[in-house]
């Protein structure tokens, strides 16, 4: 069944599906604006629409548009457009498609402008395959068009995908944007895509693009790739006005990079902002250099910044990832305005500390305040995470029920390994096995992590059988990583088949898989200074 037929098929009495979707205090608001509309003319209602979109007002878009299919039968791309965007960021993704089949009804749907909107909406609903699919239906591709599937692949992580739509750009001689060679840069950072990166710079400087709209791309490409002075050179280059956004990258892209002097002789030369800052500090926390983000920390209080939640909460996980868990609690009391993140990386701070405990008790504390914050799936992974590190079984369990039947989130994958990998270290392997199965039987796919932490129990607990069918999942879902072969050879070890051992060395030889050494950042910190150490 195609395309069109499917969603032409889904979209049934399509006014009473749609009213009967608006909550009511925005079924009034939609009346009142459509009823108090001077001129109710389409130009004119489309405009009122737009506005509600420009406002982020979403529910009072939608209410309006509800009202305008009851009264106009003469929609155009100009209605469908703003309301598809609505549609975009409402919480059920089925108005879309209402939208997309109604589009078709009336035709509006062969209009370029329509079928953009739609390609993005798809993509911000999670469904790619179909913003693909109405993408290869457009007639007339635009640039608009073209970028809007540059970032819907980018959007689900899919950055080599974009760049073979810039290839089919270019092929096409479609005319480039600038909004298309920023896209095509961070594909080419996130690849490490370092050749392709430049022949996009030479691009830009072929085509005589501005550098100040482009030079932000650029640093972060580059600082990216690892190759800061590349980056300074494009800075350098920038003979206009340089602006904080500019600066902000460059910053942060040394200090990601462990330029320390180059980052502090730039900001030197400017008013650090909260921005880079912030993105500066989060840095740090990346490499665990405490020295250096002691002294963002001092610039932050210096120029009154501390106020800020997000810069608070940047710091906060700077210090907890460099070991220093008082310091970080500390930090959290101080925020006067804690939000899920603020919870989430104090939680997860106790932790990775290996104090269950304390953790489990901020869980607690987060709902018990009087301006309690919900919860999210992240906050739910680093309780679980506590959990395993401290062996504290009982609190899993009742986390990972109170999750779905308390707090309306559904586990996803992750939260699964998580907590199968606590069961498995408990010696719970009957349990382990029926929460796979109700994972499964739930419409959750099992990712390589589940698999991994269902081999890693079976390790701890001798059981060949199964152990044995979830690496055979394992590695059917990632043959190629070499962490795999080095569980499967202790699974094999602990069991005592030394064979299977010698004969996953022997692969791993011909394969030439070597397993990533681990190492470990130590900041030693002296009345001098500080010095790095590896080991």
């Amino acid at each position: 069944m195609s395309l069109t037929s499917r969603l032409t098929r889904q979209f049934e009495s399509p006014t009473k599906t749609l009213i009967s979707r608006i909550p009511v205090k925005h079924e009034k608001h939609a009346h009142h604006s459509f009823d108090e509309t001077p001129h109710r003319d389409l130009f004119s209602l489309n405009a009122l629409l737009a506005t509600y979109v420009r406002n982020n007002d979403a529910l009072a878009a939608w209410g309006l548009f509800c009202r305008m299919h009851c009264d106009c039968s003469d929609l155009n791309s100009y209605t469908f457009t703003p309301v598809l965007v609505a549609c975009s960021v409402l919480p059920d993704p089925r108005r879309g498609r209402q939208i997309h089949s109604l589009a078709i009804k009336t035709g509006s749907d062969s209009e370029t402008v329509t079928k953009t909107a739609l390609i993005d909406m798809y993509s911000k609903c999670g469904y790619l395959g179909d913003s693909v699919r109405v993408f290869e239906e457009t007639k007339l591709k635009d640039v608009v068009a073209w970028n809007t599937m540059l970032s819907s692949f980018l959007r689900h992580g899919f950055a080599k995908d974009a760049l073979s739509v810039f290839e089919s750009m270019r092929r096409d001689r479609v005319k480039l944007s600038e909004f298309t060679m920023c896209s095509i840069l961070k594909a080419c950072a996130s690849l490490d895509a370092l050749r392709q990166g430049k022949q996009v710079h030479a691009l830009v400087i072929v085509k005589g693009r501005d550098l100040v709209v482009l030079g932000t791309a650029l640093i972060d490409f580059y600082s990216n790739c690892g190759f800061v002075g590349e980056a300074m050179k494009v800075f350098c280059n920038i003979n206009c006005r340089k602006d904080d956004v500019i600066y902000n990258a460059l910053v942060s892209g040394c200090v990601r990079n462990r330029k320390y002097k180059e980052a502090f002789s730039i900001m030197s030369n400017m008013k650090p902002n909260l921005i880079v800052l912030t993105s500066a500090i989060a840095a740090c926390s990346e490499n665990s250099d405490l020295w250096t983000g002691k002294q963002m920390h001092c610039v932050a209080v210096r120029l009154g910044f501390m106020l800020d939640t997000q810069l608070c909460n940047v710091l906060l996980d700077m210090y907890a990832k460099c070991g220093k868990i008082l310091t970080a609690s500390f930090l959290f009391d101080q925020i006067t305005q804690r939000d899920v993140v603020s919870w989430t990386s104090i939680i997860d701070a106790f932790g990775s500390h290996g104090c269950g405990i304390e953790a489990i008790e901020l869980f607690k504390k987060m709902g018990q305040e009087q301006s309690s914050v919900s919860p999210n799936q992240v906050t739910f992974l680093a309780v679980l995470s506590a959990c395993g590190h401290s062996g504290l079984v009982e609190q899993g369990r009742e986390c990972f029920v109170l999750m779905r039947e308390k707090h309306g989130v559904e586990p996803g994958p992750e939260h699964y390994a998580c907590f199968i990998d606590l069961l498995g270290r408990a010696g719970q392997i009957e349990e382990v096995w029926c929460l796979f199965h109700d994972m499964v039987k739930r419409g959750t796919k099992p990712t390589g992590l589940v698999w991994a932490a269902l081999l890693n129990a079976c390790r701890v607990n001798l059981d060949v059988t199964r152990g044995e069918f979830a690496a055979k999942h394992l590695f059917e879902l990632e043959p190629d990583e070499p962490g795999n072969y080095v569980m499967l050879s202790n699974f094999y070890a602990a069991v005592g088949r030394w064979d299977g051992v010698e004969d996953l060395r022997s692969i791993m030889k011909e394969k030439r898989l070597i397993k990533e050494v681990g190492s470990s950042w130590v900041t030693a910190e002296c009345c001098h200074g500080a010095v790095e150490c590896i080991s």
